[in-house]
């Protein structure tokens, strides 16, 4: 049991991330994810049940579709494998307990914001009004403390992006300013104000590697959502030790 239960976490992880890959993928385009079988984007053939099996599937096919011999993107695989990494951290973490309840729906809300902004460049509004109504009912039964820690939270999120794109003229995008409002209402102020340092942090990281290797040129735009769902993500599972230990060093 010891063994089986964190592989079953895992491979849970996996097949969920292999549903948030449709997620993200249609729901920015306004496509049914509930409706319909996965096709091969290429040939348009529509995909049986052995090629459905997360990871698996593509390395069996070598990654290429089986009908037309095409490339199929690593995205698939690379999302499936790091949803099950973080299912099994979650779980390692916390165990069977109500945060690790909450990393999970953290974790969800990541995989697919980051597939659909890195992909189009875009939040949709229905999947943060989704998590909003499932976040609020979280903290409802589990609120933080103060309970309206989680309103502070909300308001200094989405508040601070607001100032920051008045003041830019649109130095940041409207999706970005309400996925800080959604996880505010979850992480609560003083987590949400070290998620925004450390999403600036981590995006002017990666924004700067794009730039050097080549990839993106200094005008092109990069998605943010996927530097604030990472930090969010470290933020949940170590932000507590991290505000201990800054204020040990004052």
């Amino acid at each position: 049991m010891h063994v089986i239960l964190p592989l079953y976490i895992f491979l849970t992880g996996t097949i969920l991330g292999s549903f948030y890959n449709v997620v993200g993928i249609r729901l920015p385009k306004h496509i049914p994810f509930v409706q319909g079988r996965s096709a091969c984007p290429d040939c348009g053939t529509q995909l049986e049940p052995r090629d459905l099996i997360p990871v698996l599937s593509y390395v069996i096919a070598k990654g290429r579709c089986r009908h037309c011999g095409r490339p199929v993107s690593f995205l698939y695989p690379a999302v499936e494998l790091i949803t099950g990494a973080l299912f099994f951290i979650a779980y390692v973490h916390y165990g069977l307990t109500v945060e690790f309840t909450g990393a999970l729906l953290l974790i969800s809300l990541a995989v697919i914001v980051s597939i659909g902004d890195f992909k189009y460049m875009l939040i949709p509004n229905r999947l943060l009004l989704f998590f909003t109504g499932v976040f609020f009912l979280y903290r409802i039964a589990f609120p933080l403390d103060p309970w309206y820690d989680s309103l502070l939270g909300a308001l200094t999120g989405s508040g601070i992006v607001f100032v920051i794109i008045v003041v830019s003229k649109g130095g940041m995008g409207a999706g970005d300013m309400k996925l800080l409002g959604v996880l505010g209402l979850f992480l609560g102020m003083k987590a949400m104000v070290l998620t925004l340092f450390l999403a600036s942090l981590i995006g002017t990281v990666v924004s700067l590697s794009l730039i050097g290797i080549g990839v993106v040129n200094r005008k092109q735009p990069v998605p943010f959502g996927p530097s604030i769902m990472a930090a969010a993500l470290i933020v949940y599972f170590y932000g507590q030790q991290m505000m201990d230990a800054y204020f040990k060093m004052l």
